[in-house]
C-alpha cells in the first residue's frame, strides 16, 4: 500500500462493506445446530446453562424482543458486537504507539498502524465471520478486547475508568463461555511479568474490578453446584481424552489455513519479536497473545479432536493484531503485499462458504462429497413436512423427537421450545443432556406418553451407520414396535429423517397386560456394493448390494435413477456377509438378503446422475433409499 493512501478512508470504507455484507448473508444463512439451541435456551431464560452462561440465550432473546422473530432478528445483537471488534483493534493499536502521557510515539505510525491493525482485523477469516452466526464468540471477542485495552491503560496508571472497564470486561467473558478462563489467567501472567504491570496490581481499585469480575462466574459455578457439575465434566473432562495424541500437529495447519499462512507466519512473528520489546505495551500483547495461541496449541495434543476448536484460538489472534503493523514494516513490500492479498482472498472464501451453504442447490450437489455442511441443511423442508403431518393426525398429538438437534431447529421452525427428545449419544456428547433434564424434556419413551397420540421424528443420519440398526432395535424398546415409517430424505438422502405415526397405546403397543408385545419392525437397511460412488459407468451396468428390514423383510427392490424407476432388481440372493456383520438383525429371509439389477439408462444425458433403491416392506412399506453419483459416459 502506498504512503499516500488513507488508512483511516480505507478502514471505514471496507468496514462498512464488510457489515453491510455480514448482514445481508446472515439474513439468508439457514439456522445453525448450536445456534438452535442457544434459541432455545433464550425461550427458557436462566443466568446459566448446561453448556453455556447465560449471555448468548440472553442477547438472542434480546434480539428477537427487539427485532421479531427470524434469521437476522436472532443474529443482529452478535453481528452489532462483532462491528465493534476491528474499532477496539484500532484503539488498542493506537495506544501501543503511545508515550505514557498519551501523546503518539511518532505522527505517521499513529496515523497509519492503528487502522492497518482495524483492516487486518476485519480481514481476518476467524475475525471477519465473526457475529454471522450467534454464538458466544462474538460477546468473547469483545470481552477479551475490552481486557485487553484495559490491561495496557493500567500499564500507564490506574483510573476509576480503567478499573471500571476492566470489570465490564471480566464480566462479559464470564457470561459467555468457560473458555474464557484462559484469557483471564494469561492476562494476569502478562501483567505479573511486567513491572508497571506488577505496580498496577497493587492498586485496590484493580482488585474490585477483578473481583466484580469473579462475582460473575457465580451463576455458572451455582449452576455446576446445583447439577453434579455436569457442566464442568463435560467441559474439562467429559469430551476430552486427556491422553496424549498427535492430532495436536494439525493445529499448525488448520490454523495456517484459517488465518491464512502469511498472516500466521506475521503474527507469531509480531509476538516473538515484541516478547522484549522496550515498549511495555507491546510486550503484554505479545505475550498475552503469544500464550493463548500457544496454550490452545499443546492443549490441542490432549483435548477433544471430535468437535470443532479450531476458532480457540482467536482471542490471542485479536490481542497481536495491533502489533502486526510495526512487524510488517520490517518486511519486504511484496512480502506486505502477499500478507494483505492472501488475507483478503482467506475473508473472501470464508464468506463464500457460507454464501453457498445459504444455497439449497450446492448443498444439495455436494451431497457426496466430506464437507457437506449437514448441519446447515433440511430443516426447514423438514419443519414443513412435520407441519402437514402433525395437522392431520389427531387433535393433541404430540410431537416427539430422538436428538437435541432435532428439538432444537424444528423448535425454531414450529416457534415451540418444549419439544420432548428421547435419550441419545449425541444429547450427552454436546453437553445438553443435562438441560434438556432440567426442562423437562427428556421422554423416556412410551411409558410417559400414555395413550395420546405422537408423531415421532428420528434422524437417521444422526447415527453411524454401523449403528443405527442398534438405534432402531433400541427405539423398538423404549417405544414399542415401530410403525411404518415416512422417509423423508434431503439433499439425496444424505440427511434422512424418519416420521413414525403413533396414533395411541391400543393401536402401536399392547393393547393390555396380557397381550404378547409385538416384534420389532424397523425400517430397512441397505447398501449399494457395485458401482461405487462416483464411478464412471455406461449406458447399461450392473448394480448389486443387499437389503433387508428386520421383523418382517423385504418383497422386493426397484432401482432409482434420479428418483425415476429404472430397473427391478432380482432379491433374495445369497448374502452370508451381511448377517455376519449385522448380527442382531432379526430379518426373516436371512442370509438371502443380496440384490442385482441390470440398468439401461435409455436416454439419460452423459454426465452426472444420482442412483438409488426403492424398497418395498412385507408389512406394505416403500422407503426411499440414500442416493450416491454416478457418472454416465
Amino acid at each position: 500500500m502506498r504512503r499516500g493512501i488513507d488508512m483511516r478512508v480505507v478502514f471505514i470504507t471496507l468496514w462498512a462493506a464488510v457489515s453491510l455484507l455480514k448482514v445481508s448473508m446472515a439474513a439468508r444463512l439457514p439456522l445453525f445446530v448450536d445456534e438452535a439451541f442457544y434459541w432455545q435456551e433464550s425461550r427458557h431464560l436462566a443466568w446459566a446453562y448446561s453448556d453455556l452462561p447465560g449471555m448468548t440465550a440472553w442477547l438472542i432473546r434480546l434480539g428477537e424482543l427487539v427485532f421479531g422473530k427470524s434469521l437476522l432478528a436472532l443474529r443482529l445483537p452478535f453481528l452489532m458486537i462483532a462491528a465493534c471488534v476491528p474499532w477496539l483493534v484500532v484503539r488498542i493499536a493506537a495506544h501501543v504507539y503511545e508515550r505514557r502521557d498519551g501523546t503518539p510515539v511518532d505522527r505517521v505510525r499513529a496515523d497509519r498502524w492503528p487502522w492497518l491493525a482495524g483492516i487486518a482485523a476485519l480481514l481476518l477469516p476467524l475475525a471477519g465471520t465473526l457475529g454471522l452466526l450467534a454464538l458466544p464468540d462474538a460477546p468473547m471477542a469483545l470481552a477479551t478486547l475490552l481486557c485487553l485495552d484495559a490491561g495496557m491503560r493500567l500499564l500507564r496508571g490506574v483510573s476509576y475508568e480503567t478499573a471500571l472497564q476492566l470489570a465490564l470486561g471480566l464480566a462479559i467473558g464470564a457470561l459467555s463461555h468457560y473458555r474464557f478462563i484462559a484469557v483471564i489467567g494469561v492476562g494476569f501472567v502478562a501483567l505479573l511479568a511486567l513491572p508497571r504491570g506488577r505496580e498496577a496490581l497493587l492498586d485496590p481499585r484493580v482488585w474490585i474490578a477483578i473481583a466484580f469480575g469473579a462475582a460473575a462466574w457465580t451463576p455458572l459455578m451455582a449452576w455446576n453446584f446445583d447439577n453434579a457439575e455436569a457442566g464442568l465434566r463435560f467441559q474439562l473432562v467429559d469430551r476430552h481424552p486427556w491422553a496424549f495424541h498427535a492430532d495436536g500437529l494439525s493445529f499448525l495447519v488448520v490454523q495456517g489455513l484459517l488465518v491464512t499462512p502469511p498472516l500466521f507466519v506475521a503474527l507469531m512473528w509480531a509476538a516473538w519479536r515484541e516478547r522484549r520489546s522496550a515498549s511495555e505495551p507491546a510486550r503484554y500483547l505479545a505475550w498475552s497473545g503469544g500464550l493463548v495461541v500457544l496454550g490452545f496449541f499443546a492443549l490441542g495434543f490432549f483435548a477433544d479432536t471430535q468437535r470443532v476448536s479450531f476458532h480457540w484460538p482467536l482471542p490471542g489472534y485479536l490481542a497481536l493484531l495491533p502489533l502486526l503493523p510495526q512487524a510488517l514494516s520490517a518486511w519486504a513490500p511484496w512480502l506486505r503485499r502477499l500478507v494483505w492479498s492472501v488475507v483478503a482472498f482467506g475473508l473472501a472464501a470464508a464468506l463464500g462458504y457460507y454464501a453457498l451453504v445459504s444455497s439449497p442447490s450446492v448443498r444439495e450437489d455436494s451431497a457426496a462429497l466430506k464437507w457437506y455442511p449437514s448441519n446447515f441443511a433440511g430443516w426447514d423442508s423438514l419443519a414443513a413436512l412435520v407441519r402437514n403431518e402433525h395437522a392431520r393426525m389427531p387433535p393433541g398429538t404430540r410431537i416427539v423427537v430422538d436428538n437435541f438437534k432435532l428439538g432444537a431447529e424444528l423448535g425454531f421452525a414450529l416457534d415451540n421450545p418444549r419439544i420432548r427428545v428421547l435419550d441419545h449419544p449425541l444429547n450427552r456428547e454436546h453437553g445438553r443432556a443435562p438441560q434438556l433434564q432440567l426442562w423437562g424434556l427428556q421422554s423416556a419413551g412410551r411409558e410417559d406418553w400414555g395413550d395420546a397420540p405422537v408423531l415421532l421424528v428420528v434422524g437417521a443420519g444422526d447415527v453411524e451407520y454401523r449403528n443405527l440398526l442398534q438405534r432402531y432395535h433400541w427405539l423398538c424398546a423404549r417405544v414399542g414396535p415401530l410403525p411404518r415409517p415416512k422417509v423423508f430424505n434431503v439433499d439425496h438422502g444424505r440427511q434422512r429423517y424418519l416420521l413414525f405415526a403413533f396414533d395411541g397405546r391400543g393401536k402401536d403397543g399392547k393393547a393390555d397386560a396380557n397381550e404378547a408385545p409385538a416384534p420389532c419392525t424397523t425400517p430397512a437397511m441397505a447398501w449399494i456394493d457395485a458401482p461405487a460412488i462416483d464411478a464412471r459407468v455406461a449406458d447399461r451396468f450392473e448394480v448389486s448390494g443387499w437389503a433387508f428390514k428386520d421383523g418382517v423383510g423385504l418383497a422386493r427392490v426397484d432401482v432409482l435413477m434420479d428418483g425415476r424407476v429404472v430397473a427391478k432388481a432380482e432379491y433374495g440372493l445369497p448374502s452370508p456377509g451381511t448377517a455376519a456383520y449385522w448380527r442382531i438383525s432379526t430379518d426373516p429371509l436371512h442370509p438371502n438378503v443380496g440384490y442385482r439389477a441390470r440398468v439401461d439408462v435409455g436416454d439419460a444425458t452423459p454426465g452426472r446422475h444420482w442412483l438409488g433403491l426403492r424398497l418395498y416392506g412385507r408389512d406394505g412399506s416403500v422407503e426411499d433409499w440414500s442416493e450416491q453419483p454416478v457418472t454416465v459416459e
